[in-house]
């Protein structure tokens, strides 16, 4: 299992950190011994929209071969989704089986095509930029149209990462996983914005 997790210039920090936290405990708890990522980027060095560095492991390179492209938001995806070189590099993912996105990171994906038809979510104040590219906006915290999954707003990147451990190995995994992080709720995908349910402990 190969994971792709894109950064950018002006992303938010916490969309990334939400969903690479449980995701990479697939490996540090040994419940997916060979899961496998790569920081992927389209530039040498990426800044949050606090400028915290990040190194990217790979960049410009072709994201196919991955089974895994998860891809955060922030203010960066503003103009990004207007970049013509940068969206032609993620639609170089358009055979990667599962790609998911947190927040506005949905604009990126709508801009490579790969909402079309689907419904998705996002963070509240783009609903609107975010109609262009999908059959419809929905106001949920998660919402899994098969082959994407987007989430709603920054905080939702945890449940993103949990969701996407229990669609990579089980539900007993992404309980144990969320017992770990100490991490007592969780919202699956269409459920309402506001809704929290605990999760199970094993």
């Amino acid at each position: 299992m190969r994971a792709a997790f894109v950064v950018f210039d002006q992303m938010t920090a916490l969309d990334f950190i939400g969903f690479y936290d449980p995701l990479t405990r697939l490996k540090s708890m040994d419940f997916m011994p060979g899961f496998q990522w790569q920081l992927c980027s389209f530039s040498d060095i990426v800044f949050d929209n606090q400028a915290l560095r990040f190194l990217p492991d790979s960049v410009g390179r072709s994201l196919e071969g991955f089974d895994l492209v998860v891809i955060p938001g922030g203010h960066g995806t503003r103009s990004l989704q207007h970049n013509a070189e940068f969206i032609a590099w993620l639609q170089t993912a358009a055979a990667v089986p599962l790609k998911a996105s947190v927040c506005t990171g949905s604009l990126l994906l709508g801009a490579a095509g790969f909402l079309r038809n689907k419904k998705a979510t996002t963070h509240p104040k783009a609903y609107p930029e975010l109609e262009r590219y999908c059959r419809r906006v929905v106001d949920a915290r998660l919402v899994d149209e098969g082959n994407v999954v987007t989430a709603r707003g920054v905080s939702s990147a945890i449940d993103l990462g949990l969701y996407l451990v229990e669609r990579l190995a089980d539900r007993r995994v992404r309980a144990e996983i969320a017992a770990q992080m100490d991490y007592p709720f969780f919202t699956g995908p269409e459920e309402g914005a506001n809704r929290s349910v605990p999760v199970p402990r094993t």
